[in-house]
């Protein structure tokens, strides 16, 4: 794996690797129109290109500073997926495909157009919600267009456009992500970090460095409930776009994408319902390309050198979970130049190959 792992190496990500000495070149924010093109949330300074790789189970090699918590950016959307599936494990979302506003009145999906969102449509991409979550309308990701994103996009940035009903259209938005965590946020009734901890990176023996943080001004009054008092926390977003989201490791993340290659079960217990992590790796209707809040590959289009079966986790910066199936293994790779991806990930493949 040697030519693989040299390869990342040669191709870092263009940002500097502390942001605070250009900002100007850090961060997807600067695409947004004003006055959202700002952080809101902390960041920190990065690592070097980075990585592991796990087969079967065991660790089989290992670059840079695999133990080192960086900001993973969009990688942590699937962490809200996951948190969905743990709400559906212990019956507090017994329904994906339940509306949003006959469990949680009252935080934003009330409106005539909104109240037909359900859960799986967030997960999917597809709600196109309207309103403003924490201070962000949805119209500043409208027409947003990402790197792996197959369809055309015809306007600006941010620009407002007709919205569809939902279910039918599929739009990258982090607005509509960072309110799927408000609405988890409200389903638990307590920090989503906290639940993270306790019933995901816990059991799997994470290493207790990462961190989950929200936008400075993103704090809401939770009401008492059964045994708990009423309380003011964070909500968390899923990503890194405005700043905070989650820091966490490479080895982590792959401790985490082998959760979802064994199908939610870390030896012998169960803890993600099996189901629940069949479903996030088939495609939508709308966007095929795309599972719930995964990336898949059944068509090659997103890299031709993986497998049909494989998915993955994708955050800005280049940051890639790589989940194969067909060879039992978890890849990660931290800091990669994406448009160096796609021969990161055909040198990895032969080497997988044997």
């Amino acid at each position: 794996m040697t030519d693989a792992i040299e390869f990342a190496r040669a191709h870092e990500v263009a940002w500097p690797r502390d942001p605070a000495a250009d900002p100007a070149h850090w961060g997807v924010h600067h695409d947004d129109p004003p006055p959202y093109d700002r952080l809101r949330g902390p960041v920190h300074a990065r690592g070097p290109v980075s990585g592991v790789v796990w087969q079967r189970g065991r660790e089989i090699a290992a670059w840079g500073e695999p133990d080192r918590a960086d900001l993973t950016f969009s990688v942590a959307k699937t962490y809200l997926a996951l948190l969905a599936g743990v709400a559906h494990g212990c019956g507090l979302l017994p329904d994906a495909g339940e509306p949003v506003a006959q469990r949680l009145p009252g935080i934003g999906f009330d409106t005539p157009h909104n109240r037909s969102i359900t859960w799986a449509h967030l997960l999917e991409q597809t709600s196109e919600w309207q309103g403003s979550c924490l201070g962000m309308p949805d119209q500043v990701e409208h027409y947003r267009r990402v790197a792996h994103d197959p369809k055309p996009t015809t306007g600006r940035k941010g620009d407002a456009r007709s919205l569809q009903s939902p279910g039918s259209y599929w739009e990258y938005n982090d607005v509509r992500i960072n309110q799927l965590s408000l609405a988890l946020l409200h389903l638990f009734g307590e920090p989503l970090p906290a639940v993270f901890e306790r019933t995901i990176l816990g059991p799997l023996g994470a290493s207790g460095t990462w961190r989950w943080e929200g936008y400075d001004d993103a704090w809401i009054d939770l009401p008492a409930r059964d045994d708990r008092p009423a309380q003011r926390v964070q909500s968390v977003p899923g990503g890194s776009h405005w700043g905070g989201g989650v820091s966490i490791g490479a080895r982590d993340q792959a401790r985490i994408g082998q959760l979802l290659l064994d199908g939610g079960s870390q030896a012998g217990r169960q803890l993600l319902p099996a189901d629940w992590v069949a479903r996030m790796s088939q495609p939508g209707t709308v966007a095929p390309f795309y599972g719930w809040l995964t990336w898949l590959n059944r068509d090659g289009r997103l890299f031709a050198d993986a497998s049909h079966e494989s998915w993955f986790m994708v955050g800005a910066g280049g940051h890639y979970v790589w989940i194969e199936p067909g060879h039992q293994a978890v890849v990660v790779v931290r800091w990669l130049d994406g448009a160096h991806a796609p021969g990161f990930i055909a040198g990895m493949a032969r080497a997988l190959r044997g």
